[in-house]
């Protein structure tokens, strides 16, 4: 089924984050800087931890990490506090210093059962607040306030509530890539592993996308629902073609290529699997192919690879300017003076918590 209608962006960009009254900061206290210094007992209690990426991370750099890394994982003891860190965080953020990672659906599910004091989002603002969103009680820090994300940014909640005026009883389906606002105005909440999931579990012939228009045609293309689209995009997925992808594929046509549901039509078109960031690498893991291309953030490649060494990973990829804002320095400093808060206007948290949940808890 085409996607019927492609409409917006009506208004502005998102307001600013709220500032909070009282502060992480006034709660818990500053720590002192702990020592950077690389030394014989920094690299014997790092070792273990650079065995895991020393396939992708050479090591001229590891002395450069390690004192951060040893530094983050005693300070978040000291703290009480996880890291969840995104698929497209580098290697030495994803395997040193998260306690949990994945795709957008698998940190929020994580976000429900966190028992720590803190939440560390390694990841982009819309993340941090759906974190927040599921823990309003907990402190929520972003180490980079600045990582946004372009499909974020694309859509307001006042352009919601215009969409419900011009197509009235049709339910919206809202990508997770979102303000809390904007989810605050939504029906239920998706991720790219469960969009279609989410779309034909409401039992409606026709529904509201937003914001990610080629995601919204991957789903039309699988499903009979109706659907009416954003015209939001991600600036990295947006810029493969499909040129791009018949080159590499001329160039070696024994190679598997794995792409993103938020890649234009004509790259899926190209490719031999399509899903969401953790899809991608549950083929990867299953298949194991010789030489593949993952049509994506760049650091996927280099996390799976450091898991993978023999599957021979090959460009195209492109960086996300927002998630790579996340260094071992931010982080480390984020903890020791626990900023940047994430705050989130009371008045939308609990319209938010409910599309957001309802998608959690969906029955498959």
């Amino acid at each position: 089924m085409p996607v019927l209608e492609t409409v917006g962006p009506l208004m502005g960009r998102p307001s600013a984050p709220l500032p909070a009254k009282r502060t992480a900061l006034d709660k818990f206290g500053a720590l002192p800087a702990p020592s950077l210094e690389w030394n014989a007992g920094v690299e014997r209690d790092t070792a273990h931890l650079y065995e895991r990426i020393m396939n992708v991370v050479p090591s001229v750099e590891w002395p450069f990490f390690a004192p951060y890394i040893r530094a983050i994982n005693a300070v978040k003891k000291e703290r009480n506090a996880v890291i969840l860190a995104h698929n497209y965080q580098t290697p030495e953020i994803y395997h040193c210093v998260a306690d949990f990672v994945g795709d957008s659906l698998q940190l929020a599910r994580e976000a429900t059962k966190v028992k720590a004091d803190v939440i560390v989002q390694a990841g982009v603002h819309f993340m941090a607040e759906t974190a927040k969103i599921l823990n309003p009680d907990k402190t929520v820090l972003i180490p980079d306030v600045r990582a946004g994300c372009s499909l974020a940014s694309a859509i307001t909640g006042e352009d919601v509530r215009l969409l419900r005026e011009r197509f009235p009883g049709v339910p919206v389906v809202t990508y997770v890539n979102t303000s809390a606002e904007v989810k605050a105005e939504s029906d239920i909440t998706c991720t790219s592993s469960n969009a279609l999931q989410v779309v034909e579990s409401l039992g409606v012939d026709k529904v509201i996308f937003v914001p990610d228009q080629y995601l919204a045609k991957y789903v039309a293309s699988q499903t009979k629902v109706k659907i009416i689209a954003w015209k939001g995009s991600c600036e990295v997925h947006e810029r493969f073609t499909g040129d791009e992808i018949a080159m590499v594929r001329a160039n070696d046509p024994s190679v598997q290529i794995v792409a993103h549901p938020e890649c234009p039509p004509d790259v899926i078109a190209a490719s031999d699997f399509t899903g969401s960031t953790a899809h991608m690498i549950d083929w990867v893991r299953k298949n194991k192919p010789k030489r593949v291309v993952l049509v994506t953030e760049c650091s996927m490649a280099d996390n799976v690879q450091a898991e993978l060494p023999d599957v021979e990973f090959t460009r195209p990829c492109n960086l996300c300017p927002h998630m790579k804002r996340t260094t071992l320095p931010k982080i480390l400093d984020s903890l020791l003076h626990m900023k940047e808060e994430v705050v989130v206007d009371p008045a939308i948290v609990d319209k938010a918590r409910r599309a957001v949940e309802r998608m959690i808890y969906m029955k498959s």
